[in-house]
């Protein structure tokens, strides 16, 4: 991926915990790393196809001034996403604020805080069976695409299936969407959790009824292993009503794990059934 760098932008701005930081202020510098394509910009010659960093530059220096924060490490995130979502070619980008003047009682050169944020890519299983499903799930989906740092790229029909596992339960209507965020793995998470409590998601019961079920099935090509998120979902390859509506979607994408596509996920998972 090509690169624009700005180096050590310097600006006077009034972030830190202690009250003479804020009241009196200090010089940070801040450097910008933005990842891009910037191929068709550089045979056209065209400004306008690549980022103008004199105007991100600009940007830089009103959100350090415009705002105050206790923690540097705050600025970076934040000014990270916003550059992100107000330039739209940019697929990447690590913002390094410096603090040269940090309080600490001990000789040193300086502090600085580093944060990269990406646009990735996930895929995601929609799943109710209580309630107006239909409407909810199309809710839902509206609502994440209406969100700052989410928006859906495509969506599949619905399809009505029988309940996974044996709990005596209503029929679901099911389905899977892509997305693009600059949230990160377990931030989507959170996020998706959120969305699914204000439409009525109580956990009581494994495999139970539910007005709104919304499972990461696929997160870039990441691979992720833990008590609270389990990426590619764990249990893909043995749920065709989580595969259908994905090869609608999405049938060429690769499983990080099997090497395999969704299609051919789906076809196995078929001709086993």
């Amino acid at each position: 991926m090509d690169k624009i760098f700005i180096d050590k932008l310097k600006i006077y701005a009034h972030h830190g915990v202690f009250e003479n930081e804020t009241r009196e202020g200090q010089y940070f510098y801040v450097s910008c790393e933005m990842e891009m394509d910037f191929s068709e910009a550089a045979n056209d010659d065209d400004l306008n196809k690549t980022v103008d960093y004199g105007s991100v530059s600009d940007f830089i220096c009103d959100f350090m001034t415009a705002n105050n924060y206790s923690l540097i490490e705050t600025v970076c995130k934040r000014m990270a996403d916003e550059i992100l979502l107000k330039y739209d070619l940019l697929s990447a980008v690590t913002i390094t604020i410096f603090k040269p003047d940090a309080p600490i009682e001990h000789e040193f050169e300086n502090v600085s805080v580093s944060c990269k944020r990406v646009r990735h890519k996930a895929y995601i299983a929609v799943g109710s069976n209580m309630g107006n499903s239909e409407e909810i799930i199309s809710s839902a989906i509206k609502d994440i695409d209406e969100s700052k740092y989410c928006s859906v790229l495509k969506k599949s029909e619905l399809i009505v299936t029988k309940p996974y596992g044996n709990v005596n339960q209503d029929d679901f209507l099911n389905g899977a969407f892509a997305v693009e965020t600059i949230m990160e793995p377990f931030e989507l998470l959170n996020f998706l959790q959120k969305i699914e409590l204000e439409y009525g998601r109580v956990r009581k019961e494994h495999w139970g009824p539910r007005t709104l079920d919304l499972d990461i099935l696929f997160f870039d090509d990441m691979v992720i292993d833990s008590e609270k998120l389990s990426v590619p979902h764990i249990d893909m390859k043995n749920r065709e009503f989580v595969l259908k509506p994905l090869c609608e979607i999405a049938p060429y994408k690769r499983h990080p794990i099997y090497g395999k596509t969704v299609m051919e996920i789906y076809e196995e998972l078929k001709n086993n059934l």
